[in-house]
């Protein structure tokens, strides 16, 4: 409490403008699920020649999930033992196709393939040419036609500790791009929530490294519809003796997000703060 007060008074005597900058960045972990369930997108193509290719009670059931037995079209022929680890993950791509913002069906092309996880699986009993395996960490539901890859520990990243989020920060000139997509192709998306940027290793960006998000008054480059320079057109509430375009007038910092996957021109983000909504088409930069 004692705190608090201090804080209030500190702001009376320094002024409401400093105050008003800082805005605490509330705490959230980066747990297990965040880390595998993220998906990735890759400009190189998964090997996919090992498959999930049924389960049991195939007869009934389409997809699979924690705690079933599935089959996988490798064993003791390929090396397959009981024990073996492996990540489940298939390729996937926007249901609805329809661009949200001018340039991303152009960017997603160009980050690569999005990979959804789908979840891991343990290796129970091995047969000459097929193996069973039971579903023991589950992201997403698994279907017959899923690709097989061998188990890779993900790095953990380690989160700033407490600290306020600067929404007047200055222009890092650190490089900058755009939130692409998000997981499950969602246009708006906040705290806790996974996005892809077409940002990678190709400079410099690591796993955990934090992005900046924010977004430039004026902008047309979302394709819903909007009026033009309708903040000096609309109602009639005002105006100004000169337009002011988008590059003009100070940016609006919305939010801040970790890397928890990186590959050469995308990596996937977890939003860990967020003022108001994000949504895909909005900017990034390394902070």
């Amino acid at each position: 409490m004692r705190a608090k007060l201090a804080a209030l008074c500190v702001c009376a005597l320094v002024g409401a403008g400093i105050c008003a900058a800082q805005t605490p960045a509330s705490s959230m972990q980066v747990d297990y699920s965040s880390v595998y369930c993220s998906g990735f997108v890759s400009d190189q193509r998964m090997p996919d020649s090992v498959r999930l290719i049924s389960g049991e009670q195939s007869a009934a059931k389409l997809t699979f999930e924690r705690g079933d037995y599935v089959y996988i079209n490798r064993g003791t022929d390929k090396g397959v033992r009981v024990g073996d680890r492996y990540s489940v993950v298939r390729a996937e791509g926007d249901p609805a196709g329809v661009q949200w913002f001018k340039w991303q069906d152009k960017l997603t092309k160009a980050m690569g393939t999005h990979y959804l996880d789908a979840g891991q699986l343990r290796v129970v009993n091995v047969q000459p040419k097929t193996s069973i395996a039971i579903v023991s960490f589950s992201c997403d539901y698994m279907q017959r036609g899923d690709i097989i890859l061998p188990f890779q520990e993900r790095p953990d990243p380690t989160l700033k500790q407490g600290g306020t989020f600067d929404q007047f920060a200055p222009v890092t000139g650190k490089p900058v791009a755009m939130v692409v997509n998000s997981k499950d192709y969602q246009q708006s998306v906040g705290k806790g929530s996974i996005v892809y940027v077409n940002l990678g290793t190709d400079k410099g960006v690591k796993v955990g490294d934090y992005y900046r998000v924010f977004r430039y008054q004026g902008s047309l480059a979302e394709l819903a519809p909007q009026t033009k320079d309708y903040q000096y057109k609309i109602y009639g509430f005002g105006g100004t003796p000169e337009r002011y375009n988008w590059n003009d007038l100070p940016r609006e910092v919305l939010g801040e997000g970790i890397v928890l996957n990186v590959s050469k021109n995308g990596s996937t983000v977890l939003v860990t703060y967020s003022r108001e909504d994000i949504y895909a088409g909005d900017y990034i930069e390394v902070e």
